[in-house]
């Protein structure tokens, strides 16, 4: 698959999205990208906003299995991972799958299991298998995660460790609707239920072939080496406890690549970096002292790295 195929594909899994998301464009922009990457997305806000849908309506647009789970402090491991039982019909034992193996994976509050239970996301999410009593499991591909929080209320949950919120690519706040956008909702969907009468715009083969192509986006160096440059002031930052790890620097230039490829572009820009920066870097920044106010930190501080770092002025087309 060529990259205006990509974006042709892209484009149609959007539109299709957008008959249930309203006001939402960047936002599906950047699932997407996390999609085709092969990452997995964190969407975090107050409940009402809109992340349960932006999930269902994404698994409604594409041909593969899809499965929601209600993350609660009773939630085992095994309900995710599976489980050995004893058939005595058949007299041997049994594995009987859990809810990671499908493609699409809605984890929702993800903060309310405990750390035992989010801990056993770990594998499936970085190495795409699970292992049960000394097996080894190869999961289905694709294989997708988009998780959800509420960062408002605290009583009942656990917060996501920061080896836990390494394996998410993207972290995203879907934000409140302007007017405009309220009254659309309300005039859409007061009658009907959303997200239920989606049909599916491409098949998971068809998926397959997108996240292959999107790993031929070029990236010029001197757009890695400006990655790097940003990776590395978060790291001196001094507001910074941890800054940046090599792997993040990674996840964002493989982020960049297929964002540029929904943009029709065979190419990383800087402004390609730019944009996913705070979405794909920011979860990954510990700051020292209070967590008050942390997202808005994080922002002032990519944003203050964006202005202080040179961007490169080339042309970044494969020469």
């Amino acid at each position: 698959m060529q990259i205006p195929q990509v974006q042709a594909f892209a484009a149609k899994i959007k539109e299709n999205m957008e008959k249930v998301i309203v006001g939402k464009s960047t936002q599906i922009d950047l699932v997407l990208s996390a999609l085709l990457a092969k990452g997995h997305v964190l969407l975090e806000d107050v409940p009402g906003t809109g992340k349960t849908v932006l999930a269902k309506s994404l698994a409604k647009s594409i041909d593969t299995d899809f499965k929601r789970i209600q993350f609660t402090p009773d939630l085992l491991p095994s309900d995710l991972i599976g489980i050995n039982y004893f058939n005595q019909k058949e007299q041997e034992f049994v594995f009987r799958k859990g809810a990671l193996f499908t493609n699409i994976l809605l984890a929702d509050e993800i903060n309310r299991a405990t750390p035992r239970t989010q801990s056993s996301l770990l594998e499936s999410m970085e190495e795409k298998q699970i292992s049960v009593d000394g097996v080894t499991y190869v999961l289905d591909q694709p294989f997708f995660v988009i998780a959800t929080e509420n960062p408002v209320e605290t009583q009942g949950t656990f917060p996501l460790p920061e080896a836990q919120l390494d394996r998410f690519l993207i972290q995203l706040s879907m934000g409140y609707t302007d007017k405009a956008e309220s009254v659309k909702i309300l005039q859409r969907f007061v009658n009907e239920v959303p997200a239920q009468g989606l049909e599916s715009v491409c098949s998971k083969d068809e998926l397959l072939q997108m996240q292959d192509a999107v790993r031929q986006v070029y990236i010029h160096p001197d757009v890695a080496a400006y990655s790097v440059d940003i990776v590395f002031k978060t790291r001196q930052a001094e507001a910074v406890q941890l800054g940046v790890s090599p792997r993040g620097n990674l996840a964002l230039l493989k982020c960049a690549q297929a964002y540029a490829a929904i943009q029709g572009r065979d190419y990383v820009t800087p402004d390609d970096i730019k944009t996913l920066a705070l979405p794909v870097l920011g979860h990954r920044i510990l700051l020292r002292g209070s967590a008050r106010n942390r997202s808005t930190q994080i922002s002032e501080l990519i944003a203050s790295i964006l202005d202080e770092v040179e961007v490169p002025t080339e042309n970044f087309k494969r020469s």
